[in-house]
């Protein structure tokens, strides 16, 4: 029996706060992103000068599973008008499991005050030892609701 190695797993979370605002902080807003998640322990920019260029790599320090993590994440394509964001996930903790990690977000508006978050990640592990990477979906779901929380409170 073959592994499979390659896969994709998503979860969607439906929030209280309008799909545009959301959006507008991880799109425009995303060096605020560790302000407002407590999962999140540090970031700072690694290459580049703009948050949200494609150009530039930002180096993070998570909280995943319990345990912290260090990643480093471009975003490889960014649709404003969908509100869809793809981020190439790759070095430190990933590289050592992961030939591939994407984190997929896609933002939908359900009406005027509600939005349905989308987040997939693609990944290929390594090797069939590597577990499926569901506790970063767990953190995703975790820092959505923070993110929500917070819009909702400004």
């Amino acid at each position: 029996m073959v592994a499979l190695l390659s896969g994709k797993i998503s979860i969607e979370v439906v929030i209280q706060v309008a799909a545009s605002k959301f959006f507008n902080v991880l799109a425009k807003q995303f060096h605020n992103v560790p302000n407002i998640c407590e999962r999140i322990h540090g970031s700072k920019l690694h290459e580049g000068d703009d948050w949200h260029s494609t150009d530039s790599v930002k180096q993070w320090t998570l909280l995943i599973d319990g345990k912290v993590k260090t990643i480093k994440e471009r975003i490889e394509a960014i649709d404003e008008e969908n509100k869809s964001i793809i981020y190439q996930v790759f070095d430190d903790d990933i590289s050592e499991h992961y030939k591939v990690f994407k984190f997929i977000l896609q933002v939908n508006e359900k009406n005027d005050e509600c939005a349905c978050v989308k987040w997939t990640i693609e990944y290929e592990k390594i090797n069939e030892n590597v577990e499926t990477p569901y506790a970063y979906l767990d953190f995703e779901e975790k820092i959505t609701k923070d993110i929500a929380d917070h819009v909702l409170k400004a």
